[in-house]
């Protein structure tokens, strides 16, 4: 059975149309990129997928299970913006998050954070942008989950931690879950992923596995998405 689902998925707010009619099957055990320009409809999918937006028409399977709570206790989930609340200390958020979920690992939590160098006890309001960004990486990485998505995981750390980030995500997900990647960086990613999906103007216009593709068009997943969406 596939992770997740997705049967002729459609939402639409107001008079734009953000996702047409989207047909997806993400399989168990891989890492994928989920690559389109701005405003391709990335970010809806995936919060559709997380249970944060209602679908206009269409169904999303998560485990065989419609999206709701059930879902949610399988699903780690990183959005792009930092949500945690900035007066807590790192300790207080670790103890947070292993109250609230089942299956956080604490202990993991905590190895991760001191490889990345971040004081357990440091306010997160004292910390930089790209710390806290780790911080929430971190928290995601550390819950025993059957699905993690991932919102521009990259975007605000310097080059050097990105590959110990990426690192990271390929060694802390257990053999049967599958991690969902949306990211501009994909030079930088893209030797960790097993399959792709492109998406354009709401659309998936194509779901492929990583090597095949690469074979195929005769260049790297970078060089095949600028040439698709040349501008």
């Amino acid at each position: 059975m596939e992770l997740v689902k997705i049967n002729n998925l459609t939402k639409v707010y107001g008079k734009k149309v953000a996702l047409r009619d989207v047909n997806l099957s993400i399989p168990r055990g891989k890492i994928i990129g989920l690559l389109g320009k701005n405003g391709a409809g990335k970010t809806t999918l995936i919060k559709l997928i997380n249970d944060l937006l209602t679908p206009t028409s269409g169904e999303i399977l998560v485990d065989g299970k419609k999206v709701g709570v059930e879902s949610k206790k399988i699903i780690s989930y990183l959005p792009e913006r930092t949500y945690l609340n900035k007066q807590m200390k790192v300790s207080e958020v670790i103890a947070y998050f292993e109250d609230f979920y089942d299956n956080f690992d604490s202990k993991k939590a905590k190895k991760l954070l001191k490889d990345l160098d971040l004081d357990i006890d440091e306010k997160l309001s004292r910390m930089s942008k790209g710390m806290q960004e780790k911080v929430q990486l971190v928290l995601v990485m550390s819950r025993n989950a059957d699905l993690y998505i991932l919102d521009e995981p990259l975007g605000g750390v310097d080059p050097a931690t990105r590959d110990y980030i990426l690192d990271t995500i390929l060694s802390n997900f257990k053999e049967n879950a599958s991690v969902i990647i949306s990211t501009h960086l994909i030079s930088d990613i893209e030797r960790i992923l097993d399959e792709v999906i492109f998406i354009d103007k709401g659309s998936v216009v194509l779901q492929s596995d990583a090597d095949k593709l690469r074979k195929k068009e005769k260049g790297s997943i970078d060089e095949i998405f600028r040439r698709q969406f040349k501008c």
